[in-house]
Formats: C-alpha cells, structure tokens, sequence
C-alpha cells in the first residue's frame, strides 16, 4: 500500500514556505519511543528552532521536544477521521481547507527563525498535508529494535504485545516508504552512544547545525529497555533489517 502521495498534486496549497525565511525546515521523523526525543533534543542543541515545545513529560524526564501546538493539530485531524496516534490510518488523509489554514498559522509562528523543525511522531501519519504546505521540507529519521519500542510502550501505557508491535510495523512501514521517495538521513537508536553521536554530528553539519563537542542531549534515561534477543515474526524482522540497510 502506498502511504506517500504526489506532493505536487495541489500547488495552490505550496504558498507557506514562501512566508517563512531561512533554509529549508526540518520534520523528524519515527515511532513513538523510538529516539526521537534523542535525535529532536540534539537539532535544538545545535541551533534548531522547535517554537512551543514540551521540556518534560512524566515518560521523559528531557522531554519530548514535541511542539504542543503541533500535536494538538496532528491529534485534532486523526481524531476527526476516527483515528489517533496508536489507532494510525492505513492510507493517507486529505485535510481540509480550514486544516490547511490553521497549519499555515502554526508554520507561521516560526517566521524569522534561521533554522527552524518539528517533531510529533504523529506528523509521518499525516506527512501528505505537511509536505503540500512545506515543499522544500527536509526530514531526518530515527529508528529502534521492536521489542525496545514494545517494551517502552507496554511500561507507559501498559499497551499489549501485539498491539504494539503492530504499531511498530504501521509508523516504520510509512518511515522507510518515506525515506525510498527520497532518502534522507536515517538513523539507529539501538547503536553505541559514541557512533550515535559521531552519526548525529554528520548530520548536523549537512543541515548547516553546529556539532555537538561538550555538551549533548543523550542520556541514560532515554533508553529505559534495551532490544531482546526473542525471535520476531518473519515481516517484522525484515522491515527492521531493511531499515538498518538505509541507516547511517
């Protein structure tokens, strides 16, 4: 199923990056309890702009470093189609025009700012609608082994096994559809904090950020559960090594 539609099917609605100077903005992107707090606390470190963003959270003592005006978004469009962020659609979403008005008030809160991104996990449910307001938008991704995210998932919520691997597969299904459109930095939190953050500084340096030397966002509380040696079903499997395949 193809989750990424023509970005160029609705170039009346392209206007917004036009309002916004400064280079390109950045979208992280990945799985809920996947790093993306890691990879999104890291940007900011280095000169990246997040606007109204969440400093802590009960689940993460650093924060998620989600903009809480883009999730409530992101959340109010899933909830009006039945859906939420554990209960992801299986295709696409057209967003309304007033949905297209209020994203382009939310992109316009970043005027001004030189390098400026987001981060909600929820965001690769509804990239159509981004990428149609923000079409030079650039992303950097961050994956990690199921039984991690399952394990993380089942300790917040106490969500059961199979639901969460199955939310595993339905976010990392649209991650990697998204990177195959057109690759862009991928990377993997399972990885030894050292190569992690030599990987990050690579990346940083490409979206014009300064590396990080001294002080960095990672800490041991971000990874509460480490993977488990346990067999996975033979699809799930497959998505994980071919994420790997891409990454840094």
């Amino acid at each position: 199923m193809r989750f990424i539609r023509n970005i160029f099917s609705r170039p009346e609605r392209m206007a917004v990056s036009a309002l916004v100077p400064g280079p390109r903005p950045v979208m992280v992107v990945g799985m809920h309890r996947s790093g993306t707090s890691f990879l999104t606390g890291s940007l900011q470190q280095a000169g990246l702009e997040l606007g109204k963003f969440s400093a802590w959270n009960p689940h993460n003592l650093k924060g998620n470093r989600e903009n809480l005006d883009i999730v409530a978004f992101n959340d109010a469009v899933l909830s009006a189609r039945g859906f939420a962020w554990d209960n992801p659609p299986t295709s696409g979403i057209d967003w309304t025009a007033e949905e297209y008005a209020r994203a382009r008030a939310l992109i316009a809160d970043f005027a001004g700012a030189t390098h400026w991104g987001f981060k909600d996990p929820r965001s690769l449910l509804l990239v159509d609608g981004w990428r149609e307001l923000l079409p030079d938008l650039r992303f950097v991704g961050i994956f990690r082994h199921p039984t991690a995210v399952v394990q993380s998932l089942q300790a917040r919520g106490g969500m059961p096994e199979e639901q969460a691997l199955n939310l595993w597969v339905a976010y990392n299904e649209r991650l990697l559809a998204l990177y195959r459109q057109r690759p862009f930095p991928l990377l993997c939190f399972d990885e030894d904090e050292a190569i992690l953050h030599d990987k990050l500084n690579e990346i940083l340096l490409e979206l014009g950020l300064a590396p990080l030397e001294d002080e960095r966002f990672f800490s041991a509380e971000l990874k509460h559960h480490q993977q488990l040696e346990q067999p996975l079903p033979e699809a799930v499997q497959a998505l994980y090594q071919q994420l790997c395949a891409h990454a840094r």
